[in-house]
């Protein structure tokens, strides 16, 4: 597998395309720490932007990751655990 990094602008990016932003969010704050719920991202959004991420990057996210990644920072952590090269930890 590649030296491939999730970031977060790639979740960004991500949660513009499928879910969109909600009206009076400013996802070019610093919003690694707030919750998806107070950001505007319920279980439907999240259910999308995790398709996009493992079609994007390859990975499988069980449902209890993006269940339990309550935070841009916790899902970026979460995926990029995926991305790392066997053999390489």
């Amino acid at each position: 597998m590649s030296a491939q990094k999730f970031t977060e602008a790639d979740l960004k990016r991500i949660l513009r395309e499928g879910a969109g932003t909600e009206e009076g969010v400013d996802l070019d704050g610093d919003i690694l720490d707030d919750e998806f719920a107070a950001l505007g991202y319920e279980s439907l959004a999240m259910l999308e932007t995790g398709g996009r991420i493992e079609r994007e990057f390859g990975v499988t996210l069980d449902d209890d990751v993006l269940i339990e990644a309550r935070t841009p920072r916790a899902l970026i952590d979460a995926v990029n655990v995926l991305l790392v090269p066997a053999g390489s930890v």
